[in-house]
């Protein structure tokens, strides 16, 4: 049994690719989080259950307990999901996306070395070190053509520059020192298990609550939506077969403007839970709560993946159509109420961020 070292694995993806891989490997499964405010031991209640799963807290940019980590877990792979990732936080205070999202990703890439190359041959040979980064480091699109995995590098938000400049560490360690790296690039993700503070669940709690559904600008900036289990099938994917100093752009291939996704969450949350029903509605439909605010400060207009080089090399494809998991993952917020309150108390009371 192999040992799978998954950093950020109480945050959204992380805790999602925690329950794929238990359901899909054999792995044993060392899970380190630092349990900032989006990450919590909520979103691992079965996988902490498991023998096969052991739960560090600690910070991916303290180097000591980092080396300690390396040297009790002995990984054969390193899957880098810790990051802070809200665009709109960055804005408002940049410094923590530098400090984990690029100190923490060299303090890893540091430990990862010295560990590969206690390494025999064999195990040398076998490890990898899978980095999770986003399409937004490749700046904005106009109205045609996507993103691959020859697009410049062009980040517009410290959000977005915090984890090109860590892309960049590591294909700097596997092109200069031979670490056997891998980076993957996703579009936005969706699913249970995300922090309130994102598009989908902030929409679907508002609306819920009866309070207003906040459009930033005109509403027509366009994501390219993906389901947070297709996207952890994905990175299993890769790294069981991706080629070694690598990167793989995955992508749900389900553009939608900002406007349309909030119209598909009023009418998935209709057919779950009817505004007539709904008390805090006083007598309104879901889409009455639509409220366009002003912009987020350098908002990038349009993102799109083209995914045909992990579609044709790795044979992965998306396999949730995008109304079908968006109403999956309404229906989940509704029926998980008690996560949400108890993740955002005293944490996050679903406010305004990124003004600037």
């Amino acid at each position: 049994m192999r040992s799978l070292l998954i950093t950020g694995g109480a945050g959204f993806i992380g805790s999602n690719l925690v329950h794929f891989a238990l359901d899909h490997t054999s792995d044993r499964l060392v899970v380190v989080d630092k349990l900032t405010y989006a990450g919590s031991l909520l979103n691992l209640e079965r996988p902490l259950g498991d023998p096969r799963v052991t739960f560090v807290r600690a910070d991916i940019a303290d180097r000591d307990a980092m080396a300690r980590l390396f040297r009790d877990a002995a990984p054969a792979a390193v899957v880098n999901l810790a990051a802070e990732t809200h665009v709109d936080r960055s804005i408002d205070g940049p410094r923590p996306f530098i400090d984990t999202n690029i100190v923490g990703t060299f303090v890893l890439l540091e430990e990862a070395r010295r560990h590969a190359a206690a390494l025999d041959a064999r195990a040398r040979s076998a490890f990898r070190f899978l980095h999770v980064s986003t399409d937004e480091v490749y700046g904005t699109l106009g109205e045609s053509g996507a993103f691959d995995e020859e697009t410049p590098y062009a980040p517009n938000s410290p959000y977005a520059a915090s984890k090109a400049s860590a892309d960049h560490l590591v294909r700097a360690y596997g092109h200069t020192f031979g670490l056997p790296v891998l980076i993957t690039n996703c579009s936005n993700n969706y699913g249970p298990y995300q922090f309130p503070e994102k598009l989908i669940p902030l929409m679907i709690l508002n609306a819920i609550e009866g309070k207003p559904l906040p459009i930033y600008g005109d509403g027509a900036n366009v994501r390219d939506w993906l389901h947070v289990e297709d996207h952890c099938a994905g990175i299993l994917q890769v790294l069981a077969e991706g080629r070694a100093g690598e990167k793989y752009n995955i992508g749900g291939g389900n553009e939608r403007t900002n406007l349309e996704v909030v119209d598909r969450i009023c009418d998935a949350l209709e057919a779950v839970k009817p505004a007539r029903a709904n008390p805090a509605l006083r007598g309104r439909t879901y889409r009455d709560l639509k409220t366009f605010v002003p912009d987020r400060p350098g908002h990038d207009r349009r993102y799109a993946i083209d995914a045909a080089k992990i579609r044709r090399e790795l044979g992965w494809a998306p396999r949730h159509a995008f109304e079908d998991g968006l109403a999956d993952t309404v229906r989940w917020y509704v029926e998980h109420r008690g996560w949400c309150e108890q993740v955002q108390a005293g944490r996050y009371d679903r406010q305004r961020l990124g003004l600037g």
